[in-house]
């Protein structure tokens, strides 16, 4: 089954097309950072605008790196939140104009559970057994999930204020590094040393898994106004960077632990920390656990990881009915994959 995938939910257009819910045929990725780079952040009505703009060449380009016409598909697959919602508009309508001209069916996944399925996407990986837990985290989401099977994500943790990523984009606003911030911020962590200046972590309730980084910023933000300049810049970012990446690994395996699963999947753009990747892989080595993060072309929002989920919505019959719309939050009511445990 060949799916075609889009993903427009923040400020990439993206296009896929994904075989079997685990082979990529092809994935095209237009991002908007320039154009937001000098707000220091995504403007919703410009994204939007720029969806409109790429999203018919970016699915051309899907079909044309596999070879592949627009008849020979067999289903779509569509982003439907939660997002912008103007920007989630775009790759919904064009998903469901486009399967109803071709007379197949159209699914519309769930972004978190999109992410999730990026790490069944890599063949040369070994892919999680359910049940596993799952840390989606990432510029606009901070969460702990149980993954039963391929539907459904049960709630188990939460940021209560920023996500780790948007934390890394204020920080990186308030230092003068532009945005996006992860990656600067992660690439001159290693050029510091974190022990030089220590941030709190905000653990909260030592045996709950909700997350708070607000203070974080807070802290670092005064330092920074205190400091005058006298500390490295590198060592700042390392010391913030290292309170991230503590309660990240802290809260993910503790989850592990009280569900009595033996994967942990570590999903979403903040995947591709450097930093994240080394504290995760160490405390798996040492707990026994099996850790699975994707390659950093899968990290970021992309549109096979959303076909590789609607293989899944296509499988159990979950098919887009005309009164479909989108959605922002993730745990809507009434909406697909998420509920509390």
């Amino acid at each position: 089954m060949r799916i075609l995938g889009i993903e427009s939910s923040c400020d990439e257009t993206a296009a896929a097309v994904v075989e079997d819910g685990v082979k990529i045929l092809s994935s095209e990725v237009a991002s908007q950072v320039e154009i937001h780079h000098r707000y220091g952040g995504v403007v919703p009505e410009l994204a939007s605008r720029h969806h409109v703009e790429a999203i018919c060449p970016m699915v051309e380009a899907a079909l044309a790196a596999c070879g592949m016409e627009a008849g020979d598909l067999d289903a779509v697959a569509v982003t439907q939140g939660p997002g912008l919602v103007g920007a989630l508009l775009v790759g919904f309508g064009f998903a469901r104009a486009c399967a109803f001209g071709l007379n197949i069916p159209c699914v519309g996944v769930h972004h978190l559970l999109g992410h999730i399925h990026s790490v069944f996407l890599e063949p040369e990986k070994t892919p999680p057994v359910y049940p596993f837990v799952a840390l989606v985290v990432s510029g606009g989401h901070t969460g702990l999930y149980h993954v039963p099977d391929a539907l459904t994500l049960e709630l188990l943790g939460q940021t209560r204020d920023d996500a780790a990523g948007e934390a890394y984009d204020k920080i990186a606003k308030i230092m003068g590094l532009g945005y996006p911030g992860g990656p600067v911020i992660d690439a001159m962590a290693a050029e510091g040393e974190g022990g030089r200046v220590f941030f709190p972590r905000a653990f909260l309730d030592k045996d709950g898994l909700d997350f708070s980084f607000s203070g974080l910023k807070s802290a670092v933000a005064r330092f920074l106004s205190e400091d005058g300049g006298k500390t490295s810049r590198a060592d700042i970012a390392a010391a913030f960077q290292d309170a991230v990446v503590d309660v990240l690994v802290s809260k993910a395996f503790l989850a592990v632990e009280k569900m009595g699963c033996r994967d942990l999947a570590i999903v979403g753009g903040v995947a591709a920390n450097r930093g994240l990747k080394k504290k995760a892989a160490q405390e798996a080595d040492m707990r026994g656990i099996r850790l699975h993060m994707p390659s950093p072309f899968l990290c970021g929002d992309n549109a096979a990881m959303i076909a590789a989920a609607g293989y899944h919505y296509l499988q159990a019959g979950k098919v887009l009915g005309l009164d479909a719309d989108v959605f922002s939050r993730a745990t809507d009511p009434g909406r697909v994959a998420v509920r509390h445990r």
